[in-house]
């Protein structure tokens, strides 16, 4: 995906949706389902990250149906902090079979393609 930025810089997405990553420090994975080409959250959110762990805005973030080992959940992670996940273990998500459709190399494509 590329996106544009004031007409002048131009930005490519390092993940697309469907693809699982994991949080670079957190202990926990994901499978993308949308991008936003910069921060689009509340101040309040951004504000609440601790100041030495702070993204920058000006990079894509990314909605993940997330997990760890005791919980489910969606997360809004920055470029920043994500890695490609090549674990090869399925996202166990409840909400993964709603959103997405289990390909045969195990990858997961988008069940309505016109929402994205």
């Amino acid at each position: 995906m590329v996106y544009r930025r004031a007409m002048i810089k131009t930005r490519t997405a390092k993940f697309q949706i469907g693809q699982i990553v994991r949080h670079r420090i957190f202990s926990f994975r994901g499978v993308i389902f949308d991008i936003d080409p910069e921060f689009n959250n509340t101040e309040e959110w951004w504000l609440s990250i601790p100041e030495e762990v702070r993204p920058h805005k000006d990079q894509p973030f990314y909605h993940l149906l997330a997990e760890n080992s005791e919980s489910e959940y969606v997360a809004y992670v920055s470029e920043q902090n994500l890695l490609p996940d090549d674990s090869g273990q399925p996202i166990r998500h409840s909400q993964v079979s709603e959103i997405f459709v289990k390909d045969k190399s195990g990858g997961y494509r988008p069940r309505n393609p016109s929402l994205n």
